[in-house]
């Protein structure tokens, strides 16, 4: 299939205005960021660590965590790395950054700074500019991360990616529609074209850096064929701009069962559509993030619930984990919580490093169905885009063909209503536009009428509340109490 990457002269042209709206941007040399890229060691390499977990059928662990000053952030990740035993490193932003807000950003280090702690909620680096980020990926030893929740992401992965990290999370779609209300499809779209075509950069240079578009979505009861497709898109639209090396992702939904065919099915879904796009030099990896909901306050449970990622992750193959706190009910965790958690990983996926699940032909079945599922949605994109899947993309969510569950943008129609069956599967109650076919529509509302006949109650709304504040209550499909 035929595509064109973004032309230099349009990148170039996009580049010079980009760095120059913010001081630490500006006199930034791509062939300067490529050469110290170069002089980064294998060991430190993300994308290096990813084929490899891949190849050698292991589960690397890596928390979230950051915060606003360097010395701090730094300290917080060797701890992570030594006393967590964190296999991958991550530096998460502020909000401020991943809103373009550069200045409030500056405000809130300059608080910090007074109060000598981190007044931010994660590291501002586009304000430490590309210095302050060697100092943070020179300090460690493990190979790290950036990971935000940006529309515009084009200048945190300017100064970041020359700052030494080896991987870049996020997308047009998935930073987005689940974390911003305003900002028009189109727009978010291109803006990562831009990153995914400087990533593809750095690649034709002979620097292997990975992407990862962000799996969970609004990581509330989202079907697995909805962050599916996302990533799908999302997977596609950087190998087009030379993207080499790309992890796709899921969101823990709870039942091990539907789980497991998730990430079995994200891999071969994967494989197929890349192969249907004329790709066949990429690398792919998959991540499975621990349970993205509400988590119990009582930290013994809340133990409970990681270890059950933890489980579900290491059953399903996923080449790396996205490891939660005990202190999630709470807010932001000590790097103490942090590294709780990432050990209480640690000792689930070491006691089943040697254990297989083996795959039953009504798991096959599971699995089968969330790819009728993606293919309704896939076809769709395709037909409304006339072959094009990034016009086809925008125009599946103004038709509502393409619509992702409890998310805040204005371009997302919002009507689709999910939730559990009685074995605890996420399917569709009220499908809204989404391209569903009959038959597919006709089996979640079968699933769901076991389960309201089971509960003595009719299939309504409320279940779908309940349903969003079991785990946090002690359960998983919200019963009526």
């Amino acid at each position: 299939m035929s595509f064109n990457k973004l032309d230099m002269d349009t990148f170039n042209q996009i580049r010079e205005e980009l760095l120059g709206t913010w001081p630490t941007g500006q006199g930034l040399e791509l062939e300067e960021a490529i050469a110290y890229q170069k002089t980064i060691p294998e060991s430190k390499n993300f994308a290096v660590a990813m084929q490899r977990a891949s190849k050698e059928g292991k589960t690397l662990l890596q928390p979230r965590a950051g915060v606003a000053l360097i010395p701090d952030h730094i300290e917080l990740l060797k701890y992570l790395e030594t006393e967590g035993e964190a296999d991958l490193l991550p530096t998460t932003i502020d909000a401020y950054t991943r809103l373009n807000r550069y200045q409030e950003a500056a405000n809130g280090i300059a608080r910090s700074l007074e109060a000598k702690t981190s007044l931010l909620n994660g590291f501002p680096a586009v304000n430490h500019g590309v210095p302050g980020c060697r100092q943070v990926t020179e300090a460690v030893s493990k190979p790290i991360q950036v990971r935000h929740g940006t529309p515009d992401a084009r200048l945190l992965a300017e100064i970041t990616l020359a700052g030494g990290f080896t991987s870049f999370e996020g997308g047009g779609i998935s930073y987005n529609i689940p974390y911003a209300k305003k900002v028009p499809l189109k727009k978010s779209i291109d803006d990562w074209r831009y990153v995914d075509r400087l990533t593809g950069i750095y690649e034709e240079n002979g620097v292997h850096i990975n992407r990862e578009p962000f799996g969970p979505l609004t990581g509330t009861l989202v079907p697995p064929f909805i962050s599916h497709a996302v990533a799908l898109i999302e997977g596609i639209l950087a190998l087009r701009e030379g993207v080499k090396s790309i992890t796709l992702g899921y969101g823990q939904a709870g039942n091990l069962f539907q789980d497991i065919a998730a990430m079995i099915s994200l891999r071969e879904l994967a494989h197929e559509y890349f192969l249907r796009e004329g790709f066949e030099d990429y690398e792919l990896t998959t991540v499975f993030h621990q349970w993205m909901g509400g988590f119990p306050e009582d930290e013994a449970k809340a133990f409970s619930v990681i270890s059950w990622g933890a489980s579900v992750a290491v059953l399903s193959n996923a080449d790396k984990v996205i490891v939660k706190s005990p202190h999630e009910a709470m807010g932001i965790p000590t790097k103490e919580a942090n590294a709780q958690g990432l050990r209480c990983t640690r000792q689930m996926v070491s006691m089943l490093r040697d254990q297989k699940f083996l795959v039953s032909e009504d798991h096959r079945e599971e699995i089968e169905q969330i790819k009728r599922e993606v293919k309704c949605i896939m076809d769709a994109v395709y037909s409304l885009g006339n072959g094009d899947i990034e016009a086809g993309t925008i125009a599946a969510f103004e038709a509502g063909a393409l619509d992702i569950p409890f998310a805040p943008s204005m371009y997302n129609h919002g009507k689709i209503l999910p939730m559990r069956d009685n074995d605890g599967f996420i399917r569709v109650f009220n499908k809204g536009n989404l391209a569903l076919s009959d038959d597919v529509m006709a089996y979640h509302r079968d699933k769901l009428e076991e389960r309201a006949k089971a509960e003595g109650r009719k299939v309504s709304f409320q279940m779908v509340t309940d349903d969003i504040y079991a785990i946090s209550k002690g359960g998983l499909v919200g019963r009526p109490r």
